[in-house]
């Protein structure tokens, strides 16, 4: 089983930054690309940035392009959101995401809030 744990998230005013961390379960976490997902009150989850296994490849939504970076720590079995230049349609719970053979699996998400 894989168990996803975020963290990181909170208040923040406009303009300003967040980190987010998610820690993942298992000896396979650098085998398997990661992704960000986000969903604000009465939308849809929607997809933020996705990380490729090693590293190498990055992808995100435009309307985070040039303002968020996913990274990964394989050593540490944890991925990161570094989230810039916050705007108030920012404002969701984020989760993290990870594919296996048998199924897609999600963290409990983290509270992202950004004041104008």
């Amino acid at each position: 089983q894989v168990q996803l744990v975020e963290s990181g998230g909170g208040l923040v005013q406009a303009g300003g930054s967040l980190r987010l961390s998610c820690a993942v379960s298992g000896r396979t976490f650098s085998s398997y690309d990661m992704g960000w997902f986000r969903q604000a009150p009465g939308k849809e989850r929607e997809f933020v940035a996705t990380i490729s296994w090693s590293g190498g490849s990055t992808y995100y939504a435009d309307s985070v392009k040039g303002r968020f970076t996913i990274s990964r720590d394989n050593a540490k079995n944890t991925v990161y959101l570094q989230m810039n230049s916050l705007k108030p349609e920012d404002t969701a719970v984020y989760y993290c995401k990870t594919r296996r053979g048998s199924g897609d699996y999600w963290g409990q998400g983290t509270q992202v809030t950004v004041s104008s």
